[in-house]
Protein backbone atom coordinates (compact mmCIF):
# COMPACT_ATOMS: atom_id res chain seq x y z
CA UNK A 1 0.00 0.00 0.00
CA UNK A 2 0.92 3.33 -0.93
CA UNK A 3 1.03 6.64 1.90
CA UNK A 4 -1.92 8.12 0.09
CA UNK A 5 -3.99 4.48 0.23
CA UNK A 6 -3.30 4.56 3.81
CA UNK A 7 -3.96 7.53 4.94
CA UNK A 8 -7.30 7.88 2.95
CA UNK A 9 -8.14 4.37 4.31
CA UNK A 10 -9.08 6.17 7.66
CA UNK A 11 -11.68 8.00 6.52
CA UNK A 12 -13.13 6.13 4.47
CA UNK A 13 -14.47 3.87 7.24
CA UNK A 14 -15.09 7.04 9.34
CA UNK A 15 -17.16 8.06 6.82
CA UNK A 16 -19.15 4.94 6.72
CA UNK A 17 -19.62 4.93 10.47
CA UNK A 18 -20.87 8.90 10.21
CA UNK A 19 -23.29 7.68 7.67
CA UNK A 20 -24.87 4.88 9.73
CA UNK A 21 -24.90 7.18 13.27
CA UNK A 22 -27.18 9.30 10.96
CA UNK A 23 -29.43 7.27 9.97
CA UNK A 24 -30.66 5.76 13.38
CA UNK A 25 -33.26 7.97 15.09
CA UNK A 26 -33.63 8.86 18.89
CA UNK A 27 -34.89 5.72 20.22
CA UNK A 28 -31.96 3.56 19.39
CA UNK A 29 -29.89 4.66 21.93
CA UNK A 30 -28.10 1.11 22.19
CA UNK A 31 -26.94 1.32 18.38
CA UNK A 32 -25.92 4.53 18.71
CA UNK A 33 -23.84 4.07 21.77
CA UNK A 34 -22.16 0.95 19.40
CA UNK A 35 -21.68 2.63 16.70
CA UNK A 36 -19.80 5.77 18.38
CA UNK A 37 -17.93 3.94 20.15
CA UNK A 38 -16.25 2.33 16.84
CA UNK A 39 -16.28 5.89 15.21
CA UNK A 40 -14.65 7.61 18.47
CA UNK A 41 -11.62 4.30 17.92
CA UNK A 42 -11.46 4.98 14.09
CA UNK A 43 -10.61 8.61 14.76
CA UNK A 44 -8.57 8.44 17.29
CA UNK A 45 -6.71 5.67 15.61
CA UNK A 46 -6.34 7.91 12.78
CA UNK A 47 -5.31 10.87 14.06
CA UNK A 48 -2.66 8.64 16.21
CA UNK A 49 -1.23 7.48 13.03
CA UNK A 50 -0.12 10.66 11.71
CA UNK A 51 0.81 11.60 14.95
CA UNK A 52 3.70 8.67 15.87
CA UNK A 53 5.14 7.94 12.35
CA UNK A 54 4.32 10.72 10.25
CA UNK A 55 4.34 14.29 11.95
CA UNK A 56 7.92 13.29 13.35
CA UNK A 57 9.01 13.10 9.78
CA UNK A 58 7.56 16.45 8.68
CA UNK A 59 8.79 18.43 11.82
CA UNK A 60 12.82 17.98 10.19
CA UNK A 61 11.77 19.03 7.21
CA UNK A 62 11.43 23.30 7.05
CA UNK A 63 9.37 22.75 3.93
CA UNK A 64 6.96 20.74 6.10
CA UNK A 65 7.28 21.85 9.61
CA UNK A 66 4.63 24.65 9.16
CA UNK A 67 2.29 22.11 8.16
CA UNK A 68 2.24 20.26 11.26
CA UNK A 69 1.67 22.34 13.45
CA UNK A 70 -1.90 22.91 11.69
CA UNK A 71 -2.36 19.26 11.43
CA UNK A 72 -2.00 18.73 15.15
CA UNK A 73 -4.45 22.09 15.63
CA UNK A 74 -7.07 20.05 13.83
CA UNK A 75 -6.46 16.74 15.58
CA UNK A 76 -6.90 19.10 19.05
CA UNK A 77 -10.60 20.51 17.83
CA UNK A 78 -11.23 16.81 16.00
CA UNK A 79 -11.11 15.11 19.74
CA UNK A 80 -12.74 17.82 21.66
CA UNK A 81 -15.70 17.75 19.46
CA UNK A 82 -15.48 13.84 20.01
CA UNK A 83 -15.13 14.61 23.69
CA UNK A 84 -18.21 16.44 23.89
CA UNK A 85 -20.38 13.88 21.92
CA UNK A 86 -19.20 11.00 24.33
CA UNK A 87 -20.21 12.96 27.41
CA UNK A 88 -23.97 13.81 25.25
CA UNK A 89 -26.55 11.67 26.05
CA UNK A 90 -27.35 9.44 22.74
CA UNK A 91 -30.87 10.36 22.64
CA UNK A 92 -30.57 14.24 23.52
CA UNK A 93 -32.08 15.91 20.32
CA UNK A 94 -28.90 18.06 19.44
CA UNK A 95 -26.33 14.86 19.35
CA UNK A 96 -27.64 14.61 15.59
CA UNK A 97 -26.23 18.42 15.49
CA UNK A 98 -23.21 18.20 16.90
CA UNK A 99 -22.71 14.42 15.24
CA UNK A 100 -23.40 16.84 11.56
CA UNK A 101 -20.39 19.50 13.13
CA UNK A 102 -18.28 16.66 13.65
CA UNK A 103 -18.77 15.19 10.12
CA UNK A 104 -18.10 18.85 8.83
CA UNK A 105 -14.82 19.59 10.64
CA UNK A 106 -13.17 15.67 9.48
CA UNK A 107 -14.01 16.11 6.55
CA UNK A 108 -12.45 19.01 6.55
CA UNK A 109 -9.70 17.76 8.31
CA UNK A 110 -9.57 14.51 5.51
CA UNK A 111 -9.88 17.54 2.42
CA UNK A 112 -6.14 18.93 3.89
CA UNK A 113 -4.32 15.91 4.27
CA UNK A 114 -5.00 15.29 0.62
CA UNK A 115 -4.73 18.41 -0.84
CA UNK A 116 -1.86 20.37 1.57
CA UNK A 117 -0.40 17.58 3.66
CA UNK A 118 0.12 15.07 0.76
CA UNK A 119 1.48 16.39 -1.58
CA UNK A 120 3.87 18.28 0.54
CA UNK A 121 4.80 14.98 1.87
CA UNK A 122 6.02 13.74 -1.75
CA UNK A 123 7.90 16.96 -2.66
CA UNK A 124 9.98 17.30 0.84
CA UNK A 125 10.36 13.76 1.58
CA UNK A 126 12.56 11.27 -0.25
CA UNK A 127 11.06 7.75 -1.76
CA UNK A 128 12.95 6.00 1.23
CA UNK A 129 11.48 7.99 3.79
CA UNK A 130 7.91 8.20 2.33
CA UNK A 131 8.30 4.27 1.94
CA UNK A 132 9.65 4.39 5.55
CA UNK A 133 6.59 6.23 6.67
CA UNK A 134 4.83 3.66 5.09
CA UNK A 135 6.33 0.54 6.51
CA UNK A 136 5.37 2.08 10.01
CA UNK A 137 1.83 2.94 9.77
CA UNK A 138 1.00 -0.37 7.90
CA UNK A 139 2.79 -2.00 10.94
CA UNK A 140 0.89 0.32 13.18
CA UNK A 141 -2.56 -0.66 11.67
CA UNK A 142 -1.69 -4.45 11.33
CA UNK A 143 -0.65 -4.65 15.51
CA UNK A 144 -4.57 -2.41 15.56
CA UNK A 145 -5.73 -5.33 13.87
CA UNK A 146 -4.42 -7.73 15.94
CA UNK A 147 -5.20 -6.33 18.92
CA UNK A 148 -9.13 -6.51 17.74
CA UNK A 149 -8.65 -9.99 16.76
CA UNK A 150 -7.08 -10.88 20.29
CA UNK A 151 -9.80 -8.36 22.47
CA UNK A 152 -12.83 -10.44 20.22
CA UNK A 153 -11.08 -13.91 20.98
CA UNK A 154 -10.77 -12.59 24.73
CA UNK A 155 -14.76 -12.11 24.33
CA UNK A 156 -15.31 -15.19 23.05
CA UNK A 157 -13.52 -17.45 25.60
CA UNK A 158 -15.02 -15.14 28.10
CA UNK A 159 -18.46 -16.23 26.60
CA UNK A 160 -17.72 -19.88 26.80
CA UNK A 161 -16.26 -19.91 30.08
CA UNK A 162 -19.50 -18.32 31.52
CA UNK A 163 -21.65 -20.61 29.16
CA UNK A 164 -19.62 -23.65 30.89
CA UNK A 165 -20.17 -22.36 34.32
CA UNK A 166 -23.68 -21.65 33.30
CA UNK A 167 -24.02 -25.43 32.59
CA UNK A 168 -21.81 -26.90 35.37
CA UNK A 169 -24.45 -25.14 37.71
CA UNK A 170 -27.24 -26.19 35.68
CA UNK A 171 -25.64 -29.90 36.44
CA UNK A 172 -25.46 -29.48 40.09
CA UNK A 173 -28.71 -28.31 40.27
CA UNK A 174 -30.01 -31.41 38.45
CA UNK A 175 -28.22 -33.79 40.52
CA UNK A 176 -29.27 -32.05 43.39
CA UNK A 177 -33.25 -32.51 42.38
CA UNK A 178 -32.66 -35.84 41.45
CA UNK A 179 -31.37 -36.74 44.54
CA UNK A 180 -33.84 -34.72 46.87
CA UNK A 181 -36.49 -36.80 44.88
CA UNK A 182 -34.64 -40.16 45.70
CA UNK A 183 -34.61 -39.11 49.26
CA UNK A 184 -38.67 -38.34 49.23
CA UNK A 185 -39.06 -41.73 47.88
CA UNK A 186 -36.83 -43.32 50.20
CA UNK A 187 -38.90 -41.22 53.09
CA UNK A 188 -42.42 -41.69 51.75
CA UNK A 189 -40.97 -45.76 51.69
CA UNK A 190 -40.13 -45.71 55.29
CA UNK A 191 -43.32 -43.86 56.08
CA UNK A 192 -45.27 -46.72 54.35
CA UNK A 193 -43.55 -49.50 56.42
CA UNK A 194 -44.15 -47.47 59.75
CA UNK A 195 -48.26 -47.48 58.67
CA UNK A 196 -48.11 -51.02 57.57
CA UNK A 197 -46.06 -52.45 60.96
CA UNK A 198 -48.62 -49.63 63.17
CA UNK A 199 -51.95 -51.88 61.34
CA UNK A 200 -50.03 -54.75 62.21
CA UNK A 201 -49.99 -54.69 65.52
CA UNK A 202 -53.28 -52.98 65.86
CA UNK A 203 -54.41 -56.49 63.97
CA UNK A 204 -52.76 -58.34 66.55
CA UNK A 205 -53.96 -56.95 69.32
CA UNK A 206 -57.76 -56.68 68.44
CA UNK A 207 -57.34 -60.72 67.13
CA UNK A 208 -57.85 -62.52 70.99
CA UNK A 209 -60.99 -60.26 72.11
CA UNK A 210 -62.48 -60.95 68.60
CA UNK A 211 -61.58 -64.22 69.18
CA UNK A 212 -62.90 -64.40 72.64
CA UNK A 213 -66.05 -62.69 71.79
CA UNK A 214 -66.88 -65.70 68.93
CA UNK A 215 -66.52 -68.24 71.60
CA UNK A 216 -68.61 -66.68 74.16
CA UNK A 217 -71.32 -65.85 71.30
CA UNK A 218 -71.20 -70.25 70.76
CA UNK A 219 -71.44 -70.94 73.91
CA UNK A 220 -74.68 -68.19 74.48
CA UNK A 221 -76.37 -70.17 71.30
CA UNK A 222 -75.67 -73.47 72.47
CA UNK A 223 -76.41 -72.51 76.19
CA UNK A 224 -80.11 -70.55 74.97
CA UNK A 225 -80.65 -74.11 72.63
CA UNK A 226 -80.68 -76.18 75.37
CA UNK A 227 -82.80 -73.55 78.01
CA UNK A 228 -85.44 -73.23 75.07
CA UNK A 229 -85.99 -77.24 75.19
CA UNK A 230 -87.10 -77.52 78.02
CA UNK A 231 -90.82 -76.45 78.70
CA UNK A 232 -92.32 -73.47 80.52
CA UNK A 233 -88.79 -71.82 80.08
CA UNK A 234 -87.73 -68.46 79.40
CA UNK A 235 -84.90 -68.33 76.52
CA UNK A 236 -81.93 -65.81 77.29
CA UNK A 237 -80.68 -63.94 74.44
CA UNK A 238 -77.30 -64.95 73.20
CA UNK A 239 -76.39 -60.84 73.65
CA UNK A 240 -77.18 -61.58 77.05
CA UNK A 241 -74.90 -64.29 77.75
CA UNK A 242 -72.21 -62.56 75.83
CA UNK A 243 -72.20 -60.04 78.07
CA UNK A 244 -72.28 -62.23 80.85
CA UNK A 245 -69.07 -64.25 80.34
CA UNK A 246 -67.38 -60.97 78.53
CA UNK A 247 -67.77 -58.89 81.64
CA UNK A 248 -64.86 -59.71 83.49
CA UNK A 249 -62.56 -58.96 80.62
CA UNK A 250 -64.32 -55.73 78.69
CA UNK A 251 -65.22 -54.03 81.64
CA UNK A 252 -61.00 -53.57 82.59
CA UNK A 253 -60.34 -52.76 79.08
CA UNK A 254 -62.77 -50.45 78.84
CA UNK A 255 -61.72 -48.41 81.64
CA UNK A 256 -58.10 -48.52 81.22
CA UNK A 257 -57.32 -50.42 84.05
CA UNK A 258 -54.85 -54.11 83.87
CA UNK A 259 -55.79 -57.12 82.02
CA UNK A 260 -56.97 -59.72 84.86
CA UNK A 261 -57.11 -63.95 83.40
CA UNK A 262 -60.22 -65.22 82.67
CA UNK A 263 -61.52 -68.46 82.51
CA UNK A 264 -59.13 -70.95 82.99
CA UNK A 265 -57.82 -72.54 79.83
CA UNK A 266 -58.11 -69.24 77.83
CA UNK A 267 -55.31 -66.85 77.13
CA UNK A 268 -54.92 -63.35 76.48
CA UNK A 269 -52.23 -61.44 74.23
CA UNK A 270 -50.94 -58.18 74.94
CA UNK A 271 -48.44 -56.54 72.03
CA UNK A 272 -45.34 -54.66 73.04
CA UNK A 273 -44.38 -51.83 70.79
CA UNK A 274 -41.34 -50.34 70.24
CA UNK A 275 -39.85 -47.16 67.97
CA UNK A 276 -37.45 -47.62 65.86
CA UNK A 277 -35.21 -45.09 63.73
CA UNK A 278 -33.98 -45.18 60.25
CA UNK A 279 -31.90 -42.61 59.15
CA UNK A 280 -31.77 -41.11 55.63
CA UNK A 281 -29.84 -38.59 53.98
CA UNK A 282 -30.14 -35.65 51.72
CA UNK A 283 -27.96 -33.13 49.84
CA UNK A 284 -27.68 -29.02 50.79
CA UNK A 285 -26.17 -26.80 49.05
CA UNK A 286 -23.22 -25.49 51.38
CA UNK A 287 -22.60 -22.40 48.69
CA UNK A 288 -21.21 -21.60 44.65
CA UNK A 289 -17.29 -21.35 43.98
CA UNK A 290 -17.01 -18.62 41.48
CA UNK A 291 -14.20 -18.45 39.67
CA UNK A 292 -13.80 -15.46 37.57
CA UNK A 293 -11.07 -14.38 35.42
CA UNK A 294 -10.38 -10.64 34.42
CA UNK A 295 -7.64 -8.41 33.02
CA UNK A 296 -5.34 -6.32 35.09
CA UNK A 297 -3.21 -3.74 33.36
CA UNK A 298 -0.17 -3.28 34.78
CA UNK A 299 2.66 -0.26 33.73
CA UNK A 300 6.27 -1.51 33.42
CA UNK A 301 9.19 0.22 32.17
CA UNK A 302 11.97 -1.10 30.01
CA UNK A 303 15.14 1.27 28.99
CA UNK A 304 16.53 0.92 25.56
CA UNK A 305 19.48 2.26 23.82
CA UNK A 306 18.76 4.38 20.86
CA UNK A 307 21.56 5.45 18.07
CA UNK A 308 20.66 8.45 16.36
CA UNK A 309 22.67 10.13 13.39
CA UNK A 310 23.32 13.85 12.74
CA UNK A 311 25.12 15.59 9.91
CA UNK A 312 27.42 17.99 11.09
CA UNK A 313 28.60 20.11 8.25
CA UNK A 314 32.34 21.98 9.13
CA UNK A 315 34.20 24.13 7.53
CA UNK A 316 38.45 24.07 7.59
CA UNK A 317 41.33 25.37 6.31
CA UNK A 318 43.14 22.90 4.15
CA UNK A 319 46.36 21.09 4.89
CA UNK A 320 47.42 21.92 1.12
CA UNK A 321 46.09 24.35 -1.42
CA UNK A 322 46.97 21.51 -3.97
CA UNK A 323 43.56 20.80 -5.80
CA UNK A 324 43.11 17.60 -5.82
CA UNK A 325 39.63 17.02 -6.95
CA UNK A 326 36.95 18.70 -9.18
CA UNK A 327 36.05 22.44 -8.14
CA UNK A 328 34.07 25.42 -9.66
CA UNK A 329 31.33 22.59 -10.37
CA UNK A 330 27.79 22.45 -8.78
CA UNK A 331 27.62 19.32 -6.73
CA UNK A 332 25.04 18.57 -4.18
CA UNK A 333 25.63 15.64 -1.60
CA UNK A 334 23.19 14.41 0.42
CA UNK A 335 22.80 12.60 3.65
CA UNK A 336 20.36 11.31 5.23
CA UNK A 337 19.72 11.66 8.82
CA UNK A 338 18.81 8.68 11.02
CA UNK A 339 17.27 8.28 14.47
CA UNK A 340 16.00 5.21 15.94
CA UNK A 341 13.07 5.17 18.18
CA UNK A 342 11.90 2.83 20.44
CA UNK A 343 8.91 0.03 18.85
CA UNK A 344 6.92 -1.80 21.34
CA UNK A 345 5.38 -4.79 20.09
CA UNK A 346 3.15 -7.39 22.18
CA UNK A 347 2.58 -11.21 22.46
CA UNK A 348 0.54 -13.55 24.25
CA UNK A 349 1.97 -16.56 26.40
CA UNK A 350 0.23 -19.07 28.57
CA UNK A 351 1.36 -18.31 32.26
CA UNK A 352 -0.39 -20.83 34.28
CA UNK A 353 -3.61 -22.70 34.30
CA UNK A 354 -6.39 -22.63 37.21
CA UNK A 355 -8.45 -26.09 37.17
CA UNK A 356 -11.53 -26.14 38.51
CA UNK A 357 -13.07 -29.21 39.83
CA UNK A 358 -15.17 -30.82 42.14
CA UNK A 359 -13.99 -33.92 44.97
CA UNK A 360 -15.99 -36.14 46.99
CA UNK A 361 -15.54 -37.00 50.40
CA UNK A 362 -17.12 -39.16 53.13
CA UNK A 363 -17.28 -39.22 57.00
CA UNK A 364 -19.03 -40.78 59.44
CA UNK A 365 -21.28 -39.01 61.50
CA UNK A 366 -23.30 -39.78 64.55
CA UNK A 367 -26.72 -39.51 65.17
CA UNK A 368 -28.58 -38.81 68.22
CA UNK A 369 -32.26 -39.57 68.57
CA UNK A 370 -34.90 -40.98 71.39
CA UNK A 371 -37.11 -43.44 70.75
CA UNK A 372 -40.21 -45.15 73.12
CA UNK A 373 -40.87 -48.61 73.52
CA UNK A 374 -43.70 -50.49 75.02
CA UNK A 375 -42.72 -52.15 78.85
CA UNK A 376 -44.64 -54.52 80.63
CA UNK A 377 -45.99 -54.30 84.54
CA UNK A 378 -47.33 -57.69 86.12
CA UNK A 379 -48.99 -57.39 89.19
CA UNK A 380 -49.68 -60.89 90.53
CA UNK A 381 -51.52 -62.12 93.83
CA UNK A 382 -49.94 -63.62 96.51
CA UNK A 383 -50.57 -67.40 97.18
CA UNK A 384 -50.44 -66.96 100.66
CA UNK A 385 -54.09 -65.31 102.30
CA UNK A 386 -53.87 -62.25 103.82
CA UNK A 387 -49.83 -61.40 101.82
CA UNK A 388 -50.35 -58.41 100.10
CA UNK A 389 -50.11 -58.56 96.40
CA UNK A 390 -46.31 -58.61 94.52
CA UNK A 391 -45.42 -56.54 91.34
CA UNK A 392 -43.05 -57.08 88.47
CA UNK A 393 -41.63 -54.96 85.75
CA UNK A 394 -40.29 -56.80 82.75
Amino acid sequence: MTLRSLMQAGPAKANELFAKLSETSDGAVKTRERLFAELKAELEFHTSLEEQHLFPVLRRNPETKDLVADAIRDNKELRAKVAELDGMAKNDAIFSERLSELQKVFRQHARDDRKELLPAVQRALSEEQVQGVTDKMEAGIAEAEQAKQDEAEERRAKARQEREEAEFLARQAELREQEDATTEREQAAAEQRVRAQARQVADAALKPVTAMAKAVDEAARQTNATLGAEAGRTQFPALALTNMFLWPWLTPMQNGSTKARGVSGMEEVVPLGEEVIEVGKRTENRGTARIRRFVVETPIERQVTLQSERVVVERRRPVSDKVTGEILTEVTVEIVETEEVPTVEKRLRLREEIVVRTERAQRIETVKETVRRDEVEIQQPSRKSGTPSTKARV
